[in-house]
């Protein structure tokens, strides 16, 4: 059970981030704190929201600011903002470029650089980033989206060492798709030609990920960082 925690998780306005949060705002007077580039209508009172760009480094740095005045600390940060775009490499402008790496890449560093911050002085904290099975696959038309992902995961694994001495543990988390807002313009025969690549062949759902998330959050699995789990049986 994870109780009496501070969680910060990132697009947490809907998608699984939303649902990582609704999960933790309903167990054992944990604190959430969410952001989104929007407005939220997650309603309760062991959450708090903030309008932040993750890859705005000052809009970042300001809200660890407001974060370490009023909560002095975080014990967990969920870094799962992300955006997909599926784009022929000889097609895709650098519009989407930078967005892609912006949010996925960019936005995961500024988030473990400052909450880190505030882990190292109690020698304590957990870090959850996303990735995602687009990278391992090698997925056609996604290869901005998939490398801004190996990116992550190869920020998890060397953050992972750089953090350990400080009793901080960097793991992520590669979901198989699941029914959201990131995958409404894949189409149908990309995401069954996906599913048949994986192991057990479904839909990811909430649960999934809200399971791996709490064992790798969980006080008896501080002997675990760096790891990086894909779900469905890659």
């Amino acid at each position: 059970m994870i109780k009496n925690k501070i969680i910060l998780i990132t697009g947490a306005r809907k998608g699984i981030g939303r649902k990582i949060s609704e999960h933790f705002i309903a167990n054992s007077n944990n604190i959430v704190i969410g952001c989104s580039r929007n407005k939220t209508n997650l309603k309760s009172k062991n959450y708090f929201h903030f309008e932040v760009d993750v890859s705005e480094e000052e809009m970042v740095k300001q809200m660890f600011s407001i974060i370490r005045k009023k909560f002095k600390r975080i014990d967990i940060l969920i870094n799962n903002a992300g955006v997909a775009s599926m784009n022929h490499l000889i097609l895709t402008p650098t519009k989407t470029f930078d967005k892609l790496n912006n949010t996925n890449f960019k936005g995961t560093f500024l988030m473990i650089r400052e909450a880190s911050k505030l882990m190292i002085p109690r020698k304590d904290g957990r870090i959850i980033n996303f990735t995602s099975v687009a990278s391992p696959m090698n997925l056609e038309g996604e290869a901005i989206y998939a490398s801004t992902k190996a990116a992550v995961e190869k920020l998890t694994k060397i953050s992972a060492k750089e953090l350990a001495d400080f009793g901080i543990t960097v793991n992520a988390i590669g979901p198989t798709p699941i029914m959201t807002d990131l995958i409404k313009a894949v189409p149908k025969n990309k995401i069954n030609d996906l599913l048949q690549n994986q192991s057990i062949k479904r839909f990811g759902e909430f649960t999934d990920v809200i399971n791996v998330i709490t064992f790798l959050i969980d006080k008896k699995s501080n002997f675990i960082t760096g790891q990086i789990i894909y779900l469905g049986g890659l």
